[in-house]
């Protein structure tokens, strides 16, 4: 039986070590797969889509009926959009005919047409639609809030943003810096470091994070 193990994360900052030792303690403990027989696949890439090399390379590997299991450490290594997640898990478990571990949600998905599991990709789906939904209303009303604020029209524009008459609208690097601060959020880069990424000072960190609202970000982490 060969295992694939997945790893990813966002930055050339960030280590994949714990991923590492999550999946192939998984793969042994769980699969009872030897070193040997596991494969590891890499990116260092942003999640919004699936158009990372080691990942096509898992995917072709399925595909080719060389892989039995996938082992990833969450459903976030995999993508952050639920379409992709939902293809992901198709060309996996239905196409390749491979099981597919999900460690942290302790997922096990093995196309035996289990209800359970399907349930809890389901809620998961549902439930990061809603959390989306939510995110963009607070988006919205942050944004109508400052607007009506006169500090909002005379003020500077917020890191990422830039004005149009009064009004803000998303500069040009809005998805690089949305993603650096979501990873300070995620205790996953340092403001020293993100400061340094995004040619700024913490402080204006710091003021861009007390806006969540306004890049999408969870105001309560």
């Amino acid at each position: 039986m060969t295992t694939a193990c997945y790893v990813r994360v966002s930055t050339e900052d960030q280590s994949l070590e714990r991923q590492l030792e999550a999946t192939h303690d998984y793969a042994q403990s769980r699969l009872d797969a030897t070193l040997d027989a596991i494969s590891t696949y890499r990116d260092k890439a942003t999640g919004t889509d699936t158009n990372r090399s080691g990942f096509r390379e898992l995917m072709e590997d399925v595909e080719a009926d060389d892989i039995d299991s996938v082992v990833v450490h969450s459903v976030s290594r995999v993508s952050r959009s639920i379409r992709d997640l939902d293809q992901t898990v198709e060309q996996i478990v239905e196409e390749g005919e491979a099981e597919l571990h999900i460690v942290s949600e302790g997922l096990e998905l093995t196309g035996d047409d289990d209800p359970y599991q399907k349930a809890v990709l389901q809620l998961l789906g549902v439930f990061a639609e809603l959390e989306a939904e939510m995110t963009r209303q607070r988006v919205k009303e942050g944004i109508r809030t400052r607007m009506e604020n006169e500090d909002y029209h005379h003020g500077p524009a917020p890191l990422g943003f830039e004005k149009n008459d009064g009004h803000l609208i998303e500069a040009p690097n809005f998805d690089r810096v949305r993603t650096t601060l979501e990873l300070v959020q995620n205790d996953e880069l340092s403001k020293r470091k993100a400061a340094r990424e995004l040619d700024t000072s913490r402080r204006t960190i710091n003021r861009a994070l007390d806006r969540a609202e306004l890049y999408r970000l969870d105001p309560e982490r």
